[in-house]
């Protein structure tokens, strides 16, 4: 089992910056590819971003291709999100996920943290 923790969340203004990180623990999870999440109020649960194993390849949804980066430090076997110009669209619940494949659906992901708030509001 791979526990996985998200931190980071909170209130920032349209325009701003936040940094989101998720910590794993318990199995080895430096070899797996992870990603992110996010379900606002009333929708699906939509894929964001995810990175492979190594750190080297990206891939990002449209709507979020070049506001958001995904990097991944596995010396602290943690996965960061860092989201800039922010938009009130991006309020949401964002999660963490990890993976073996590098297919973007929910169910490819075995393993997710609890999920994190981030509201985006003047």
């Amino acid at each position: 089992q791979v526990h996985l923790v998200e931190s980071g969340g909170g209130l920032v203004q349209p325009g701003g910056s936040l940094t989101l990180s998720c910590a794993a623990s318990g199995d080895p999870f430096s070899t797996y590819n992870k990603g992110w999440f996010r379900q606002a109020p009333g929708k699906e649960r939509e894929f964001v971003a995810m990175i492979d194993w190594r750190g080297v390849t990206t891939h990002y949804a449209d709507s979020v291709r070049g506001r958001f980066t995904i990097s991944v430090d596995n010396a602290k076997n943690t996965v960061y999100l860092q989201m800039n110009s922010l938009k009130p669209e991006d309020t949401a619940d964002y999660y963490c996920a990890s993976t073996r494949g590098w297919a973007t659906a929910r169910k490819d992901f075995n393993y997710w943290g609890q999920g994190t708030q981030v509201t985006v509001s003047s």
